[in-house]
């Protein structure tokens, strides 16, 4: 935690970016499981790296798993489940997903139109949920910057649940992003690579410093 701020670096692809992350002070470290993903990696990939990991609390990235798939993914020992998802959903299956590894640990990221809020019957089901850009073929990974007033509707509305800031935040904008929406969580991932996949120390080194500039000043 930087200042009062949690930042999750997402997007993990190997020991080295890992080890980088959790160096800075990462909270949590993501990793992709969505095959469409420039930045997916395998479960079993996920699994033969996972021993040799910091002891940071690991996020399973997913887009609408099966209940198999998110079983295999609490059996490799992820932490967190972020599981993205359209609006059109089926409830039921949030709800599966809910029984499968206890709302602690279940993040809600909806891909959210313009003018959508979080449905209120979605909250009882996770403790924590990601707002992330809106794009309608994509879900997260668009490197561009989302609603800012709306997430921070959204966590004042809904003080006792965790809010994820994410979308196309970088060391540039950071600061201006926690001023404008009232975050007290961020997720970075393109805003801090040399590649899809592959982080920049540099530009991870710059973000952490910009989270703890814009707390003290």
């Amino acid at each position: 935690m930087i200042e009062g701020i949690q930042i999750k670096v997402c997007g993990l692809t190997s020991h080295v970016d890992a080890e980088a992350a959790d160096g800075l002070g990462a909270d949590y470290m993501g990793f992709i499981l969505h095959a469409k993903s420039p930045r997916n990696i395998p479960l079993g990939q996920y699994r033969s790296m996972s021993s040799r990991l910091p002891e940071r609390k690991r996020v399973a990235v997913s887009v609408e798993p099966s209940l198999e798939e998110v079983e295999a993914m609490k059996d490799a020992g992820f932490d967190r489940f972020q599981v993205h998802f359209g609006v059109g959903f089926a409830l039921d299956r949030l709800e599966g997903y809910s029984r499968a590894v206890g709302p602690d640990r279940l993040w809600l990221a909806p891909k959210l139109p313009a003018g959508v809020d979080v449905p209120a019957e979605w909250l009882p089901l996770a403790g924590t949920v990601v707002i992330d850009t809106f794009d309608a073929a994509l879900f997260g990974g668009t490197g561009r910057t989302g609603d800012w007033p709306k997430f921070r509707r959204h966590r004042e509305s809904h003080p006792g649940k965790t809010w994820i800031l994410s979308g196309g935040l970088n060391p540039e904008n950071v600061a201006g992003a926690l001023a404008a929406s009232g975050a007290r969580f961020v997720d970075v991932n393109s805003g801090v690579e040399s590649a899809p996949g592959v982080k920049d120390r540099e530009r991870m080194s710059a973000f952490f410093a910009a989270v703890r500039k814009a707390r003290t000043g």
